[in-house]
């Protein structure tokens, strides 16, 4: 009998189905260098690369392989304009932070179209418009508002009522000269040449301690070390604590669905609205002379909700949509929303002097990671002019900090419920016997409460329900087989082992036996 819980598609991205697993040793010795860089997305790798090019050596320390992470989930849109926020930007921090924020986006699409050229990536890069679009009348009064804080920081922003989309929206803003690419294609040539300019990457190599000192020391799970000056944490979800940042960011799963097209009926353009539960569409080349559209959309806290109908809600909205085939993929992808709409990159903390971190991008990570890269690079070096926009992305700031205390209020308010509420449910089952094959749920045993997954031949594995980064109570998304963690977004495979930080380290296993259970 077919499950009734599957899903159309390979459980997988494109991403990463259609490039190789290139393998970097783990780091089996201590080691030492100008920069160490913790993280290899493509915050890390692009930090990385320009600090290579700029004459430091470097080394990337990265827990699983590189560009396999955040960046190998997603939608790889490389764009100045991002949904709705230079309206809000400019009413919250006013017109000139809105103005610095173009400038630095649009200086990233710039910086990654000259490095194709420099590096000769074959990437797929493509030159297209961006569309932000208001799928109905109510929605299209913000749209308009946006048009014009996006011109007035300046952005060639247009305001259009059609676009090339085969159905009807209300409005939209319209940026030219925007791009789209093959996110590992690009990063994996990147790391290539970073190794030919003398850098080094270290994959299987989790960090879980960082010394600030003079220098600065990170160790890894294994117990080995790298000492540099300085230390770039681009894990996207900072793994160190010491800056309270997990105060400042908000998690958030986005599901992507992805299926064939004739060439002729893709859109050129890349297209989100905020409307219609989020959706975000491009289209990139397949080998067969076709595209394959991708669809984003159906948000979440992770660790709540149901993945499965997000992700029928979001199949069936392509498919009315669009004239494609069989949904070929469908992913998830991770973002953290700073609390003042804008990343935070540069020193780590007031007391920093050494250590920089690169976060927040709120799902636009693709123009973020190379900014953070130009931007950390400028910082490190200390060549050459101070980059106009490092104040409006410093994660010192305080005064936008202040301004959003109701959304930092909110933020935590959300973190308690879960910290507190949970444990207070009484849904939580009371046997092991009581998990059906192929799902998971805590489970109190004798008193304790464990995260157990049941397989498709009745195999039981059980770890501890605490979330190793602050003890919340994790939850089971059965859509993608994993634990995850509502107040941070730390996800764990069934095993306990860490997939996504902040956690560093694994959920513990629990022996069901010794427990009273079988």
């Amino acid at each position: 009998m077919p499950n009734p819980r599957s899903l159309p598609g390979l459980d997988e991205s494109f991403w990463m189905d259609s490039t190789d697993m290139p393998e970097h040793a783990p780091l089996t010795e201590d080691f030492e260098v100008d920069v160490a860089v913790v993280g290899g997305g493509i915050a890390g790798l692009s930090t990385a690369w320009e600090l290579a090019r700029a004459g430091r050596s470097v080394a990337v320390l990265e827990a699983d392989p590189i560009a396999s992470g955040v960046t190998g989930y997603t939608t790889a849109k490389v764009s100045a304009l991002h949904s709705l926020v230079y309206d809000p930007l400019r009413r919250a921090r006013g017109a000139e932070a809105a103005r610095l924020y173009a400038m630095s986006q649009q200086d990233a699409v710039e910086r990654v179209a000259a490095i194709v050229d420099e590096v000769r990536i074959a990437c797929d890069l493509e030159r297209v418009s961006a569309y932000s679009y208001a799928a109905g009348p109510s929605s299209r009064e913000m749209i308009e508002a946006e048009a014009r804080a996006a011109a007035e920081a300046g952005l060639a922003a247009a305001y259009v009522t059609e676009t090339e989309l085969p159905f009807t929206i209300a409005g939209a803003v319209r940026l030219d000269g925007q791009a789209q690419f093959h996110p590992r294609k690009y990063l994996l040539a990147l790391a290539g040449d970073l190794l030919a300019r003398g850098g080094h990457i270290f994959e299987r190599s989790r960090v879980t301690g960082l010394s600030e000192g003079t220098p600065c020391r990170v160790t890894t799970e294994s117990g080995r070390s790298v000492t540099a000056r300085d230390v770039v944490v681009a894990t996207h979800y900072p793994v160190f604590d010491r800056a309270m940042l997990f105060a400042r960011l908000s998690p958030r799963r986005e599901l992507v669905v992805a299926a064939p097209i004739a060439a002729e009926l893709a859109p050129k353009g890349m297209y989100i609205t905020e409307d219609e539960g989020k959706r975000s569409v491009r289209s990139t080349p397949l080998d067969d002379g076709r595209r394959l559209l991708i669809v984003t959309g159906e948000s979440f806290t992770p660790g709540t909700g149901d993945p499965h109908e997000a992700f029928r809600r979001l199949d069936a909205w392509m498919h009315e949509r669009f004239a494609v085939g069989p949904t070929a993929y469908r992913w998830a992808a991770q973002d953290n929303d700073p609390s003042d709409t804008v990343p935070l990159v540069g020193l780590f903390h007031i007391g920093a002097r050494h250590t920089y971190v690169a976060t927040g991008f709120g799902g636009w990570g693709m123009t973020g990671g190379v900014l953070a890269g130009r931007l950390l690079t400028s910082l490190i070096t200390g060549s050459g002019a101070r980059l106009p926009w490092a104040d409006l992305y410093d994660p010192r700031r305080l005064g936008s900090t202040l301004r959003e205390v109701s959304t930092l209020l909110g933020q935590q308010a959300e973190v308690a419920k879960h910290f507190v509420g949970d444990r207070l449910r009484v849904t939580h089952l009371d046997s092991v016997s009581q998990v059906p094959p192929g799902t998971g749920a805590v489970v109190r045993v004798k008193g304790r409460r464990c995260a157990v997954y049941r397989d498709q031949d009745s195999t039981v594995r059980a770890v501890s329900a605490r979330c190793t980064h602050l003890g919340c109570l994790v939850a089971f998304n059965d859509a993608e087989t994993s634990w995850e963690c509502p107040c941070h977004g730390s996800r764990f495979g069934v095993d306990g082992a860490v997939l996504q930080g902040p956690a560093v380290r694994p959920l513990e296993e629990v022996d069901l036996v010794d427990g009273g259970e079988v």
